[in-house]
């Protein structure tokens, strides 16, 4: 149930402030660890703002749903309504300074895969990728524990498409609306466009699919007043009543204020600036970070090495027992 989920406990917020608020704080905490050696008048002039990240943010938000449109095999909804969640609750408390959002896009994408078990593996996965794929393997490999762990690893989604799916068979059957499956549509665009704003770690997934399903009756211009009013709720859910309007009323604001075409200029300008300011110790194409990596495989190694030696050890020993415990033969 979703009420006693992680989700619920511990990803849910009360406001886009206190979202907002928590996202400055991850900005302004990179730009003390790492800004130190810049005069603080001066420091926005080289580090991305927290405005500057949520920009960022969102247009990465955009590139993961037209990602997941044209993987193949085609993807569930479930799938990409996962992803949205974990890159969304990664970008919290992190900055895009410090971890590139198209490498922890495509982790919380293939992470996903496997939690929602759609099967794939990583070379199918990689093959959907453009450029290096060996490469693409490694960070996507390499960023996974790290993800998780961002999670707390609270891995388990309650997405709003299983709640459409109830509303409209209850529709069906209780409801004197012509045709219900004319609401699925416009159902399914308000569910795609809500995902590109916060309204998941903001409201329920109910709330989010009883907001996606009424707008898509707007659209056709039915009303469901007296289904939600009577029906949905009866005479012993009046006192929720006014707290739910109030909840699809807020729902469907933040969908209609959704810009899904961001500004290319601004992008290149973004773009340059991330580069410019981003740890150089989480970047792959940088060379501490390849010295790392390095010394990391240097590590295994080595320990690969002690094993092996202390198995040929152990084996040799109990080698020898056993040839000593031999009876001699005549």
């Amino acid at each position: 149930m979703f009420s006693t989920s992680t989700q619920c406990k511990h990803w849910m917020f009360n406001s886009e402030e206190e979202l907002n608020k928590l996202r400055e704080n991850a900005n302004l905490k990179h730009i003390q660890t790492y800004g130190r050696h810049i005069n603080e008048a001066q420091r926005y002039d080289y580090f991305l703002t927290a405005e500057e990240e949520k920009i960022m943010v969102k247009r990465y938000e955009i590139r993961l749903r037209d990602f997941c449109k044209r993987f193949q095999p085609p993807m569930t909804r479930c799938v990409i309504g996962t992803a949205f969640h974990y890159f969304k609750r990664f970008y919290i408390h992190n900055s895009v300074m410090n971890h590139h959002p198209k490498e922890i896009m495509v982790t919380c994408i293939y992470l996903a895969c496997k939690v929602e078990e759609f099967n794939v593996s990583i070379q199918q996965f990689v093959a959907n990728l453009k450029g290096d794929r060996e490469k693409a393997t490694d960070i996507i490999l390499n960023n996974e524990l790290l993800l998780m762990e961002q999670l707390s690893f609270h891995l388990a989604i309650h997405n709003p498409f299983r709640p459409v799916e109830g509303l409209l068979i209850d529709i069906k059957t209780r409801c004197s609306l012509n045709d219900p499956e004319r609401l699925r549509p416009g159902t399914e665009h308000f569910l795609e466009r809500a995902f590109l704003t916060d309204v998941v770690l903001l409201y329920s997934p109910s709330q989010v699919a009883l907001a996606a399903v009424l707008h898509a009756a707007s659209k056709l211009q039915e009303n469901l007043d007296s289904y939600v009013t009577d029906t949905l709720f009866g005479v012993d859910g009046r006192g929720k009543l006014e707290e739910l309007i109030e909840a699809v009323r807020a729902i469907r604001s933040i969908v209609k204020m959704v810009d899904a075409t961001p500004d290319r200029n601004q992008q290149k300008l973004l773009d340059k600036k991330l580069e410019r300011c981003r740890n150089p110790e989480n970047n792959p194409d940088s060379e501490i970070y390849k010295k790392r990596m390095q010394a990391l495989l240097d590590e295994d190694d080595d320990l690969y090495q002690r094993i092996s030696s202390r198995t040929d050890s152990l084996d040799n020993s109990a080698l020898n027992m056993s040839v000593c415990a031999s009876p001699e033969v005549a």
